[in-house]
């Protein structure tokens, strides 16, 4: 896929090699007292930086989700938001109650897929098609998943405590000065953030590979394309398209346990993490594993270097790369045109 963009493109080949140049050397050289007058202390850049790509690995836990269901199964699911922040709040119960942080996630799993099984049943088998009636039920339904979270834990902000084995922070390989005795300085970096990325990483080519390599990715693909002619030849596609559906709100309440873990629950993170998905799989492209990926961590980077170098604009900045992607690539970066 690379390979084809590059010969397609060479112009911007060279753009992107020339900026992924500038942001290694910015990442593994030490800055000089010129370059940190101009862009700020390297401490702070590496920090944004890698906070941006771990928020990006969140935002790519909820978003593969929301590809799979919104992408592939054309379902417009505006619930899925609530999906997460469920999640979240159950892993906050079973951690609290259990002591085990590792735990929370496959009870959080079972359950919040449990609960797609009952949404793709009870709301979209009866509306395949009608994406404004899925819209406006899903709209619905969430506003009423929000009060009942509401009414069961209050107002007040949650967090899931992280475990005593990914406490503290890890000192990773990247320089960020010299001390007063000429040594160099090394980042650290928050542990947990680390393992979530890694995880997010495991998953996602875990994900590519089940869509691309397996029987059943290709007959979710094969569905999605021509689902009467798939049924014709014996697949129960409905089981097919529940099992996806249950998988991607699964993985929205294990992204609700990982943003509560170095983040925070409240009431509103619904729409926030609703919103970010579909910006996501607007830029990526939908029904894309690596658009998702790609999309994730470009608006996780917007926000976050956005916040420390222009804080003013970092609120309209990742709208406005979602504008320019539908400008001059409308099925986004890794999307399929119809």
């Amino acid at each position: 896929m690379l390979g084809r963009f590059f010969e397609r493109h060479p112009f911007w080949s060279v753009v992107i090699a020339l900026i992924a140049a500038l942001l290694l050397w910015a990442i593994f050289a030490p800055w000089s007292a010129g370059v940190e007058e101009v862009l700020g202390r390297k401490r702070i850049f590496l920090n944004a930086l890698f906070s941006g790509i771990t928020l990006g690995a969140l935002y790519f836990l909820v978003a593969s989700g929301f590809t799979l269901i919104f992408g592939l199964m054309r379902n417009v699911n505006l619930a899925h938001g609530s999906l997460y922040l469920i999640g979240g709040y159950l892993g906050f119960e079973v951690s609290e109650a259990t002591g085990w942080w590792l735990i929370a996630f496959p009870v959080v799993f079972v359950v919040v897929a449990a609960i797609g099984i009952v949404l793709q049943w009870a709301v979209f088998r009866r509306m395949e098609g009608e994406e404004l009636r899925q819209t406006l039920v899903t709209i619905g339904l969430s506003i009423v998943l929000a009060d009942i979270m509401l009414w069961i834990w209050g107002g007040q902000s949650y967090t899931v405590l992280t475990p005593d084995w990914l406490a503290g922070p890890a000192e990773l390989p990247f320089i960020t000065g010299v001390d007063r005795q000429g040594e160099y300085t090394y980042l650290r970096f928050p542990l947990v953030r680390i393992a979530i990325l890694v995880a997010a990483i495991v998953l996602g080519i875990a994900m590519w590979l089940t869509l691309n390599r397996t029987r059943i990715g290709m007959i979710i693909r094969a569905g999605v394309d021509d689902r009467e002619m798939l049924a014709a030849s014996g697949v129960r596609i409905q089981v097919v398209f529940v099992g996806v559906f249950a998988f991607g709100a699964g993985l929205a309440g294990i992204a609700g346990i990982v943003g509560g873990t170095f983040q925070s629950l409240s009431p509103g993170e619904d729409i926030r993490f609703l919103l970010a998905s579909l910006v996501v799989v607007i830029v990526g492209g939908m029904g894309s594993i690596p658009g998702a990926a790609l999309g994730a961590v470009i608006i996780g980077l917007a926000e976050q270097l956005g916040s420390v170098y222009a804080p003013t604009y970092s609120v309209v900045l990742t709208f406005l790369i979602m504008a320019l992607v539908l400008a001059f690539r409308p099925q986004g970066l890794f999307g399929r045109s119809r």
